[in-house]
């Protein structure tokens, strides 16, 4: 009787050596699933921030070889600022002149001149 005892429980043992076995296989197989994703997935970054490093640096000529014609065009404008001013001190000054020039040119007629 003991031998029967003993042997269902080494049988038993046994089942659940194999079944631990399985266990683990699953456990090792979907760990190699995840990581294989996570390589891939990092392999997509890799490359991804090559791509946007790559795109950085053609933005980063793109920007040198605009910057000289930015700081043309903002020298333009303030020169075309001071000249409207000019040109405005310049026709303020000649309608005072001319509103002087009519002004005197009517005392002179209404004086009988």
């Amino acid at each position: 009787m003991i031998d029967a005892t003993v042997h269902q429980q080494l049988g038993t043992l046994l089942a659940e050596v194999k079944n631990l076995r399985e266990a683990f296989r699953r456990s090792e197989d979907k760990s190699d699933a995840i990581r294989a994703s996570m390589h891939r997935r990092m392999d997509e970054l890799v490359e991804r921030v090559g791509t946007l490093e790559g795109s950085t640096v053609a933005m980063q000529g793109d920007i040198t070889e605009m910057k000289p014609i930015t700081d043309d065009v903002k020298k333009w404008k303030l020169m075309g600022i001071g000249a409207l001013g000019v040109i405005g001190i310049g026709g303020e000054a000649l309608s005072v002149t001319f509103a002087d020039v009519v002004k005197r040119g009517l005392a002179i007629f209404l004086r009988g001149g």
